[in-house]
């Protein structure tokens, strides 16, 4: 379940149905408002609002690594030789054009960023690597994990 710690503008309601809708986005809005008792007219109004007020930012096909041959899951933690705004703010910019590059976090620690990196296999990889991911601005370094298995994604 969600946590209310933050959410002094939504009740118990608009909750249950960001926890529904986080784990079956697709589910009619009567089946919605039937699992939570609320009508349907009121329970559309609230995903409504939910969804203008952005606590829902959209919906997407989660898509399975397996069926589509990238399995193969690294975490690549890189330093950067700068990190003044404009080094990272060129780095953030260029990351979102390496399509393998499934997510990108800044990192207060030893490294700048860490970056979860699927492909097909260790070769494709190593050739992100060095093709894509190392030429990003004002990378001096980089370190690599690779996932053995998938133990809890929030994708799935």
């Amino acid at each position: 379940m969600l946590s209310d710690q933050n959410s002094s503008d939504i009740d118990h309601f608009d909750l249950q149905i960001l926890d529904i809708l986080s784990k079956e986005g697709r589910i009619p809005i009567t089946a919605l408002a039937k699992r939570i008792n609320l009508s349907k007219s009121p329970c559309q109004v609230r995903f409504n609002r939910l969804c203008d007020e952005g606590y829902i930012l959209g919906f997407r096909a989660v898509l399975n690594p397996q069926s589509l041959k990238k399995e193969h899951v690294a975490f690549t933690e890189v330093k950067l030789s700068n990190t003044t705004e404009k080094a990272l703010a060129s780095f953030n910019e260029e990351v979102w054009k390496i399509p393998e590059v499934e997510q990108c976090h800044l990192i207060a620690g030893s490294f700048d960023y860490l970056l979860k990196v699927r492909t097909r296999n260790i070769r494709d990889y190593r050739r992100v690597l060095g093709e894509a991911i190392s030429a990003l601005p004002y990378v001096s370094s980089s370190s690599t994990h690779v996932a053995m298995q998938s133990v809890k994604d929030f994708a799935m």
